[in-house]
């Protein structure tokens, strides 16, 4: 009698790389990027002004110029902006269309009324004799204040770009991702303001 002996055979393995179903979008990093880049350039504004911060030229100092009330209160609508900011994201997570654009709605006019208070301290130091060309620590002045107001107009250019797509296209992943890097932003914003606050304003008058 044969005696058959039987041979298992060995099915090869095939190792499947996991793909993910949605692949990471670079629009974070390189949003990052550009914040870092964008820091970089207040770094710049921030030394200057430390530098000429002195250099009067005869002309008004910090006491002469500032009216602190009124930047405080400045200071406090764009504080506020980043709350209302804050009440929108999770609106937003959860796919709600209609309290995402209502914070975002609120946040774009504390961010225009802002812009509104300091168009108005520019005017009426200009108006006064104390403009960019009177003296280096107000060229410097106009040029760190100014930078930081035009990036708040961007801004809110943004946030009523936003508030149209959001109300034709919904909050898809790619809305989301927007919606988030405006939060990013919007908050850098706000540092970079409580520092302008704390050195050129309050530190100016008090030393």
């Amino acid at each position: 009698m044969t005696e058959h002996v039987m041979i298992a055979r060995e099915e090869p393995v095939i190792w499947h790389l996991a793909e993910e179903e949605h692949p990471a979008s670079p629009t974070g990093l390189g949003f990052w990027i550009y914040l870092m880049s964008d820091a970089l350039i207040f770094a710049s504004l921030f030394a200057m002004f430390g530098v000429v911060s002195t250099a009067f030229a005869g002309g008004p100092g910090p006491r002469q110029i500032f009216d602190l009330p009124l930047v405080a209160l400045n200071t406090a609508f764009l504080l506020a902006s980043s709350i209302t900011f804050g009440q929108a994201i999770p609106h937003m997570e959860a796919g709600r269309v209609g309290p995402t654009r209502f914070w975002l709605a609120i946040t774009g006019l504390l961010g225009a009324a802002f812009v509104g208070v300091e168009l108005y301290e520019f005017s009426h130091l200009i108006a006064e004799g104390a403009g960019p060309d009177r003296s280096a620590f107000l060229s410097a002045f106009f040029a760190l204040v100014g930078t930081h107001g035009a990036h708040v107009t961007v801004g809110l250019i943004w946030i009523c770009t936003l508030l149209i797509q959001l109300g034709s296209q919904g909050l898809g992943e790619a809305m989301k991702r927007r919606v988030m890097c405006l939060s990013m932003f919007w908050h850098f914003l706000d540092i970079i303001w409580i520092g302008v606050f704390t050195f050129v304003y309050l530190y100016g008058v008090i030393r």
